[in-house]
């Protein structure tokens, strides 16, 4: 086949890709497929081709380019890593030929295609600028931005503007993004020319604004430069005026990303920017408004982060706190722009952010909120018109966390009742938002550790009356009332005793958010359901003992419910999916109420609950047969519930049980799977004592092959490590066979551990990973420990491994990021590890930073006696 015949046939191929008719279509992706894996290179020169050639339809270069950025991305790790390999490797002189048709395509007389050029050249700019493979890319571009004749000039510039700054946000998130300081002041130079309003193209304007967005993160050098700062502000403060709304909702978009990485730098223009958001929230396009609001809603996440850290609070320059007099008034006009007919929780607008930005103001300055606030409460809350009564509910509502409850209880007093009658309004926004506000009442104010009670006996008979009332209204108004539930609930959880105020109530509440699972059913509220199943489990969960007789009646009541699904009539994916959810929130229940009812101490409540146990197991078999990800979750977390319970009674199910544990710990797809599986052989183990061994072999092989298999989620893993320790307590000295395998393990993920710590920095997902892995790790040496306790002659493995677990803890000591129970676990694998082993003395020598360790910790109430006994081990062993 000739150049032009392939050419030509790719085209048709591209065509036939977009066609109406599925049979057609499925050909033509076919076809591309074997193209890609008959030759990769020629595949991607052949796209390039279609994509740069001004003669071709404007939707199969459209389609072309898009294939070609997906050649060199991708969402999942591996393969991204496979694809960027893959163009790596590609001739040098191929790579070259395409990189220069893409970036002379920028000009194309089609703007479309050249934007998407842009981001082409932006993907391949991702990979190549941090390995200095493409160093001429920057100066070409800003070469296209000095031109002042070309063809489409319009078009050239505002596509290499895209370029720019889809640059920038490929190279954002590497530590080492290949470009040079000098490189960086020439792409903001040539940006900010382009965002200057003499720029005669509203649509370069705007492209230049969006370059900017990308790019703030590489202005640090600039904004430490006063003229350079002033400048960059002054184009967006421009901006922000501009009579492109697109370019106003951009520049606003920019005064985000530069409150979140410049704080301090903000100073100078609290003014100005007080001036160009308030107009904009008040008088603006909603698109460019919630932009403005967001400026103040990041300023006040800043500066609640700084104040809540005692060693930066000094550093907050009160922004929030100075501009509230004035901010304030602002924002409670918008909350009566509402939609006219209550909107679905997920939508957006005016009204919902100027709520949800004065509760981050409440956060920010808590009491100071309250005196700027609570007029507009009284003023509004009992008018005629519907958007005061509500306005005035929501701006109660969002300041409900922030101020001292102190404060809050005798407004909160004066208003119960007036909300409580609110319920019944004729408006069903404000019944609604009346709901929100109650809730947040129960979650903020409510609880046996306030030293006040804003919910008593006297309030407490009404408000279940009430509510019960309303979650037999509208679905969405029915939500809230779950949330009321839930959080009046959990407000009781810490009560002691036999039983709460909540107990007499506990048969209707529950009663009534079955009925509403149900009638969700009915009218396919998916939301209600959740909501509903999620209010009932706190409600069971935070219940006392004179209750356990109700807890029991409402076991066969749930088995039915779970035997009713599995003949569910399932004839699409979503009734499947229907299917599935139902299931899942079924066994979260039974999972509850097991727990629940094995926590009271008392054997006839327990007798009870095992004369159940061949029927919850049955269900559970069936619904495991079910394979989804949601159902196998929750079952899993029921049937550990259920072995946590029975104890070595639930030996009996084990054979028909096992193949499940086997497929759960093969599961890398859905990980959480795998997860939930490692936790139940962790019950299995501690219910079931010496006989788990029986099963060991298996359950070592597929832990270990976990432990080595790079497809597994990173999260699974620190669990599996410490379910060596669950294994090795339960089996004791028959866990020998498999020591050396586990201290390999062991050895492995503590170097990788330490290697994190180095390069962690305020990388937060990093150092609670980190602690994670840390926890599982020390879990699973107190485990190994223990269970060899007893097996002096078994011993001598560790002893060789002691050097490297005291300096493993070592590193630990010496990270200012460790939590609390990584801290926990130390103390306890240091006592531990001196308490079994009897030649370490000499190692503690060298090692003295335990004295300090432990030192630290003895001052600690919640770790002193564990501290104590870890010395006195450690000092026992060094005196010998």
């Amino acid at each position: 086949m000739t150049t032009a015949e392939g050419a030509v046939g790719l085209t048709s191929v591209l065509q036939s890709a977009q066609s109406p008719d599925a049979a057609l279509r499925g050909q033509a992706e076919q076809h591309l497929q074997q193209l890609r894996e008959n030759n990769h290179a020629q595949f991607v020169a052949s796209l390039t081709e279609e994509l740069c050639d001004e003669s071709k339809p404007i939707d199969t270069r459209r389609l072309a380019g898009l294939i070609l950025k997906n050649e060199l991305d991708a969402k999942d790790e591996a393969r991204k890593n496979a694809l960027v390999q893959k163009w790596v490797e590609l001739a040098v002189d191929l790579k070259s030929n395409i990189k220069g048709r893409l970036v002379n395509s920028l000009g194309s007389q089609v703007t479309e295609v050249g934007k998407v050029c842009a981001q082409v050249v932006a993907k391949i700019g991702g990979i190549e600028i941090p390995k200095h493979m493409w160093p001429d890319l920057i100066n070409t571009l800003l070469q296209h931005m000095g031109l002042a004749q070309h063809p489409h000039i319009n078009s050239l510039r505002l596509c290499t503007l895209e370029t720019l700054g889809f640059i920038c946000e490929e190279l954002a998130t590497l530590k080492d993004s290949g470009l040079e300081q000098a490189q960086v002041n020439n792409i903001l130079t040539a940006i900010v020319q382009g965002m200057r309003k003499e720029e005669p193209s509203p649509d370069v304007r705007y492209a230049a604004t969006c370059a900017l967005l990308n790019a703030v993160d590489f202005a640090s050098v600039n904004f430490e430069n006063e003229g350079e700062q002033k400048y960059i502000m002054q184009m967006i403060f421009e901006g922000t005026q501009s009579p492109d709304v697109r370019t106003r909702r951009a520049s606003f978009e920019c005064l985000v990303a530069i409150t979140m990485a410049y704080y301090h730098k903000l100073l100078p223009y609290m003014n100005d920017l007080y001036q160009v958001s308030c107009k904009a929230i008040q008088s603006d396009d909603e698109s460019v408004a919630l932009q403005a609001m967001e400026v103040w809603c990041t300023i006040a996440e800043e500066e609640m982060c700084l104040l809540d850290d005692d060693t930066e609070a000094h550093s907050c320059h009160n922004f929030i706190k100075n501009a509230a007099p004035h901010l304030i008034p602002v924002l409670l006009g918008t909350l009566t722009k509402q939609e006219e007919e209550l909107q679905d929780d997920g939508t957006w607008d005016i009204a919902s952010a100027g709520g949800t930005c004065l509760g981050l103001i409440a956060n920010t300055i808590q009491d100071d909120v309250v005196a700027l606030v609570w007029p507009y409460v009284q003023e509004n809350i009992g008018k005629a018109d519907w958007r005061f009564r509500e306005s005035a509910t929501m701006a109660f509502g969002a300041i409900l966390e922030g101020p001292s409850g102190e404060l809050l209880k005798p407004l909160v007093d004066m208003a119960f009742q007036f909300l409580l009658n609110a319920m019944n309004d004729e408006n069903m926004c404000v019944r609604d938002t009346t709901a929100w506000t109650i809730g947040r009442i129960c979650a903020e104010l409510h609880g046996i550790h306030l030293n006040f009670a804003v919910i008593n006996t006297t309030n407490l008979p009404q408000l279940v009356a009430v509510m019960l009332q309303s979650i037999e209204g509208e679905p969405v108004i029915a939500e809230k009332v779950c949330y009321v539930l839930h959080n009046l609930a959990n407000g009781y959880e810490d009560y002691e005793g036999d039983t709460s105020p909540l107990s007499p109530f506990f048969q209707p509440i529950v009663t009534a958010l079955l009925e509403v699972a149900n009638k969700s059913m009915v009218n396919q509220s998916t939301k209600l359901r959740y909501h509903a199943y999620e209010a009932l489990n706190e409600v069971l969960s935070c219940s006392k003992k004179d209750t356990a007789t109700l807890l029991l009646q409402l076991i066969p009541l749930i088995i039915t419910k779970l035997q009713e699904t599995l003949s569910m009539p399932v004839q699409s994916a979503e009734d499947r999916e229907k299917q599935n959810e139902v299931q899942g929130h079924l066994c979260s229940v039974l999972q509850v109420v097991i727990q629940k009812l094995s926590s009271i101490d008392n054997n006839a409540t327990k007798h009870s609950l095992m004369a159940f146990s061949d029927q919850l197991m049955t269900l559970f078999l069936q619904v495991f047969a079910c394979r989804s990800a949601t159902v196998l979750e929750e079952a899993l977390l029921a049937v550990g519930a259920l072995v946590n319970a029975m104890g070595t009674d639930f030996l009996k199910y084990m054979d028909a049980f096992f193949p499940y544990i086997e497929t759960g710990l093969q599961n890398f797809t859905e990980y959480q799977v795998c997860t939930a599986t490692v936790e139940v052989v962790g019950d299995l183990c501690r219910a079931l004592g010496p006989y788990i061994a029986k099963y060991c072999d298996k359950i070592m092989f597929f832990l270990l092959n976990d432990l080595q298999a790079q497809n597994l989620h990173r999260s699974v893993k620190p669990s599996i490590l410490a379910c060596f320790g669950d294994i090795a307590l339960a089996i004791e000295g028959q866990f020998e066979k498999y020591l050396p395998y586990a201290l390999t393990m062991l050895d492995s993920a503590s170097s990788l551990s330490i290697q994190t710590q180095q390069v962690a920095g305020d990388d937060d997902d990093m150092i609670d990973y980190n602690n994670s892995l840390r926890n599982g790790i020390l879990e699973a040496y107190s485990g190994l420990f223990q269970g060899f306790k007893s097996n002096k002659q078994q011993l001598q493995s560790f002893s060789n491994h002691a050097r490297d677990i005291v300096g493993f803890i070592e590193s630990i000591y010496q990270d200012p990021n460790r939590d609390a129970s990584v801290t926990k676990n130390a103390v306890w694998v240091l006592g531990d590890l001196a308490d079994t082993l009897e030649n370490v003395g000499p190692l503690f020598h060298e090692k003295p930073f335990y004295q300090k360790f432990l030192g630290e910790c003895s001052q600690n109430n919640s770790l002193k006696d564990t501290a104590q006994w870890a010395l006195e081990r450690i000092s026992m062993r060094v005196s010998m």
